[in-house]
């Protein structure tokens, strides 16, 4: 590859003006001083590095900065720790070069996006999780590090096209699951969208590509619909002297494919892909006063859904986000969702947690990102468990719906959508959580898992002789009470366990069995405990007696012979299940790049079928497990444990049955059963191994479990069932 030096050298100077010119803060002098030491020691530092589209790797952090600069609007301090993100990893540069240069405050965001190099590869523990892990542990020290990170990641994600597939793969799937929601919950709405809609390109390209072409398709009539609606809104709002700008905008590629998803219908369905933006001029004091008035001047003209009204002013989400969001009836019969902002607003939801410290002045504005910070904080203190079930627990709030509670004393608090009674008290304080001994809603006693609604007052009784048990983990849903509950049980178990060593130590001596790792390795077979904390918390709880130690001691002393026996019996059990799955002549599942016939098993979460697309996971003791690419545990599993996921596909599919199950509603009629069965009896390929249809109020419901050799009669039979007069909607469940 020839290099030219002089043509590269005078674009890397073109994006470093570019850089100081299109920063959303004001740099002083000195700002742009430590920006220019920054920069020179990051090109000095990379001089010799290429990424692997043969690009000079300094364009990168520029990048990067670019992002950190502009997109999310950052301080000085945050650009020159973007662009010297990868020095200390990668260069001979070192932590403190860099804080002697450019002091504390940038050296010790650099050192908190030092990638983490040396940790302890574990077969059983997912290094990505882990990673994640000590990754949100930084915001204990400064919130910019992750921001940086994202930033990092979405460049990563923009010029991934030089990487092989597996790699590419890997890394959408990790956005998807915790980067994307991160960019979402710190109020990167940009960030996240093309985050999101980059994975898709990645993770499921022919869908993505499918999507987009008809994007492009519907663009022109879509730009001209919204250019003669806000023509007319136009006019209307200047008439009440308001100053203001409107702004059309497509849904993300990624949104329409989830609705689609969501709602099981085709694209041409998906009513509300595109929205309109009104930002207008206000002074604090008149903010929410003139949104409410550009609501009323929309609905003179345009009938409101109802059902869709979202006033984010009077309550702003914990992520700092406030609008006023409306669904009116717009021309020619088109469902139209309008979001109302003031500049301010505005702002806030285009920049994050750098707009809104901004505008931070001591009032309400302080009780979002900040007290959701904090709260994640203790979340990360009181953590000690698995690094996966941590980054499970976390990430099922980062993209929850809020609903808005109040306090005896009449203090509003965000909690996410979902969030049980019980969540409440831990949200009010982790002491206060964990003495809960009962709990007030709207002044009536309620059960700890009562889910609360926006509205609710509650009151929480508390008792000094309660400890959290483990049936509280079935009755919260938020991050933050699960990891108390769990710290708390963990320091419990621990006592327990102490004092059941011991125990077990006693009682394996009048058995003639020494406690040592063989002993424990054949108890933990025999009574199917995790690991040896488990089995002497076990024998300290007393679940274990007497009476089972005795059993086991019988069983160890033949155990040579025993274990064999079962042994063999579970491979012969192995054997039966897998030929049960698959077949060895046709329908066969290949994986990895030598297109391998390995044995395997069908993943009960999601059930593929022949020509569905699928990927292996190689379980600890199940073999591989074929899971669907859209199961709902598919992200978690190529972004935690991507070393065990093995590339896989169909090559053939014609002989084999599998089971499917429809579910289908619409409007019933006499003879309906009658013509859906008549239509499947009629196909030779398709067996109904069970029906059953229920109607209420002339609406029906119907369940049809069925045979079908693969996805393509499948497809077929759905199409056909479609046509039926009265089926509205059909459902592969």
């Amino acid at each position: 590859m020839i290099i030219d030096s002089k043509k590269e050298n005078k674009e890397i100077a073109k994006q470093y003006k570019e850089l100081l010119r299109i920063s959303y803060q004001t740099l002083s002098d000195s700002d742009k001083k430590m920006i220019r030491l920054a920069f020179d020691m990051a090109v000095e530092a990379h001089s010799d590095q290429r990424r692997k589209s043969g690009e000079a790797y300094i364009f990168h952090p520029i990048r990067v900065a670019k992002i950190v600069s502009h997109q999310i609007g950052l301080d000085a301090t945050s650009i020159c720790a973007a662009l010297l993100h990868d020095v200390v990893e990668d260069t001979k540069f070192s932590l403190k070069d860099v804080e002697s240069l450019l002091g504390n405050n940038v050296a010790k965001i650099v050192h908190g996006l030092t990638k983490i190099s040396n940790l302890k590869k574990d077969k059983n523990i997912s290094l990505q999780a882990e990673n994640f892990r000590k990754m949100l542990l930084t915001l204990n020290d400064d919130v910019r590090v992750i921001i940086i990170k994202i930033a990092d990641r979405l460049h990563n994600m923009q010029t991934m096209d030089a990487m092989p597939e597996y790699k590419q793969l890997k890394i959408a799937s990790e956005t998807l699951y915790i980067y994307a929601p991160l960019a979402h919950r710190i109020g990167l709405y940009n960030v996240k969208t093309e985050l999101e809609d980059l994975s898709l390109k990645y993770t499921e390209p022919e869908r993505y590509l499918s999507i987009r072409k008809k994007v492009d398709e519907t663009k022109e009539s879509q730009e001209s619909y919204i250019k003669s609606f806000s023509k007319f809104l136009k006019r209307e709002l200047k008439k009440a002297q308001l100053k203001f700008e409107i702004k059309g905008r497509s849904k993300s590629i990624y949104s329409i494919h989830r609705k689609m998803l969501m709602q099981n219908v085709p694209f041409e369905k998906i009513y509300d892909k595109f929205a309109l933006r009104i930002i207008y001029k206000s002074n604090s004091n008149d903010e929410k006063f003139l949104a409410w008035k550009i609501y009323s001047i929309v609905t003179d003209h345009f009938t409101p859904n109802p059902t869709r009204l979202r006033d984010w002013i009077s309550a702003p989400r914990s992520t700092g986000y406030e609008a006023l969001h409306i669904t009116v009836m717009g021309p020619s019969n088109k469902w139209v969702e309008i979001q109302i902002r003031s500049e301010r607003m505005n702002e806030i939801a285009e920049k994050g947690y750098a707009a809104h410290y901004k505008y931070k002045s001591g009032d309400k504005n302080d009780i979002g990102i900040e007290s959701w910070l904090n709260r994640l904080q203790e979340v990360l203190e009181n953590n000690t468990g698995n690094a996966v079930d941590f980054v499970e627990d976390f990430k099922l709030n980062l993209y929850a719906e809020e609903i808005f509670v109040f306090t005896p004393k009449g203090d509003l608090k965000s909690l996410p959508q979902g969030s049980t009674a019980l969540d409440f008290a831990f949200f009010i304080h982790s002491e206060i959580g964990k003495k809960t001994r009962g709990v007030r809603v709207n002044d009536r006693l309620v059960p700890l898992s009562k889910v609360l609604k926006s509205g609710d007052q509650i009151e929480v009784i508390t008792s000094e002789r309660i400890k959290p048990s483990k049936n509280w983990l079935d009755f919260v849903v938020t991050s933050r009470a699960r990891s108390i509950i769990k710290s708390s049980i963990n320091e419990e178990k621990k006592v327990h366990a102490e004092e059941g060593k011991e125990i077990l130590r006693r009682k394996l001596k009048p058995l003639k069995i020494a406690l040592n790792q063989k002993s424990i390795n054949k108890m933990l077979q025999y009574f199917n405990f995790e690991n040896s904390q488990d089995l002497y918390y076990r024998v300290g709880i007393g679940s274990v007696d007497n009476k089972k130690l005795k059993e086991f001691s019988n069983e160890y002393n033949n155990s040579l012979l025993n274990f064999f026996k079962r042994k063999v019996r579970k491979n012969k059990n192995s054997k039966k299940f897998s030929n049960n799955n698959i077949t060895e002549k046709f329908d066969q599942i290949v994986f990895g790049k030598e297109k391998e016939n390995l044995a395997y098993s069908f993943a009960s979460c999601c059930n593929p079928i022949p020509g569905d697309p699928v990927f292996g996971f190689i379980t600890v003791n199940e073999g591989i497990k074929v899971h669907h690419k859209e199961c709902t545990n598919a992200l978690a599993l190529q972004s935690n444990f991507a070393y065990r996921v093995i590339h896989s596909k169909w090559i053939d599919s014609s002989s084999h049955e599998y089971n499917a199950v429809l579910k289908l509603t619409g409007i019933d009629k006499k003879g309906l059963v009658n013509d859906v069965t008549k239509l499947i009896s009629n196909n030779s390929s398709v067996n109904i191994n069970k029906i059953n249809f229920d109607s209420e109020d002339s609406f029906f419901t119907g369940l049809i479990h069925l045979s079908v050799p693969n996805k393509i009669i499948l497809n077929r039979l759905i199409q056909n069932l479609s046509k039926v007069n009265g089926i509205d909607k059909i459902i592969r469940e």
